[in-house]
């Protein structure tokens, strides 16, 4: 084997190298990346941010990270099915841990999120977030702002996750974040696309919605080709909830939602819009407690997989960096 030092999470020399690691033993960092916090050199940081109490129905997504990061053990020998190149040798990625707060103060959770995803921004590298409950991408969204300005939000979900109350100000709910950000100016809604949406929300708030319905009818193709037309060359904060995927696949999620789409439909799609100008993604909403055999976590971290494909798509990233001693 190339590398049977064993461990490669903390025993990696290089940030760009795949180790040839038993699936079934080892530190458990996402896809074996070497556990640190220094970020020189880095592109990106993987971390986990363990946020359950925004639930609206089943909490367990604070163990979603740790049950990420267990399945992509089985991901790492060799590079995805049928991508041109394998993004971690491309990219330097590294797993950062994850954001820490008081869990008998909660109110503290998203200031505390959004100071944890600055430094990962400070340290020069972009942030894939493994949650944890969605609340959370509206923390990750100051911080990114904070470096990009205004950005499209490409949002993959059963939910719209843009209602509204009159009393929306400081509520802590994966259901409104979305509203709040248009609001707060995070996201352009007119430059957003919505996927796979399959429940009521009677305003849309400007986002382009292509929901589950139209998908099923269109195809990963149109979704492809809509996407391209709304983002275009704007950059773009990818959140993927892991209920976008229909409870068959994806059982293990807090707010399961029948009529999805398929792991294989969401593939397609992410590989068909790579050179997006992404700067920060999540997965969310995984729930072990409630899933069967691992799948939902095994997708999840396909998924995540899949967005470091397409965030070393962009043609500013496509030549590999220099190996870190």
């Amino acid at each position: 084997m190339a590398n049977n030092t064993g461990d490669h999470a903390f025993t990696a020399r290089s940030l760009n190298t795949v180790p040839s690691e038993p699936m079934y033993s080892g530190a458990l960092s996402f896809l074996r990346r070497r556990y640190t916090r220094d970020l020189s050199g880095v592109d990106v940081a993987v971390t986990g941010l363990p946020l359950d109490t925004a639930t609206s129905n089943r909490p367990g997504a604070r163990f979603g990270p740790r049950a990420v990061r267990e399945a992509s053990a089985l991901l790492t020998w060799d590079r995805p099915y049928g991508c041109e190149f394998n993004p971690l040798e491309r990219l330097a990625v590294v797993d950062y841990g994850d954001c820490v707060w008081d869990y008998g103060r909660p109110l503290e959770a998203p200031a505390a999120i959004e100071a944890h995803i600055a430094g990962i921004l400070r340290g020069g590298a972009a942030p894939l977030s493994l949650g944890g409950d969605h609340f959370i991408s509206l923390p990750v969204l100051r911080a990114l702002h904070e470096q990009h300005g205004t950005l499209s939000l490409l949002h993959f979900d059963a939910h719209s996750d843009t209602w509204s109350r009159e009393d929306e100000q400081g509520r802590i709910d994966h259901g409104s974040m979305f509203f709040v950000a248009a609001r707060e100016g995070l996201v352009d809604p007119g430059r957003s696309v919505q996927v796979g949406i399959r429940t009521e929300n009677p305003d849309t708030h400007g986002f382009q919605i292509l929901d589950a319905p139209w998908i099923h009818r269109n195809g990963a193709a149109a979704v492809i080709q809509r996407v391209r037309e709304v983002i275009g060359g704007h950059r773009v904060y990818a959140t993927f909830d892991i209920d976008c995927l229909d409870p068959a696949f994806a059982p293990g999620t807090g707010t399961p939602v029948c009529g999805g789409i398929s792991t294989a439909t969401a593939i397609e799609i992410l590989r068909g819009i790579a050179g997006l100008d992404v700067v920060g993604m999540d997965v969310v909403e995984v729930a072990p407690a409630y899933d069967a055999a691992g799948i939902t976590a095994l997708a999840a971290a396909t998924l995540a997989y899949e967005l470091l494909i397409l965030y070393a798509s962009a043609p500013r990233r496509r030549a590999a960096p220099a190996q870190a001693p």
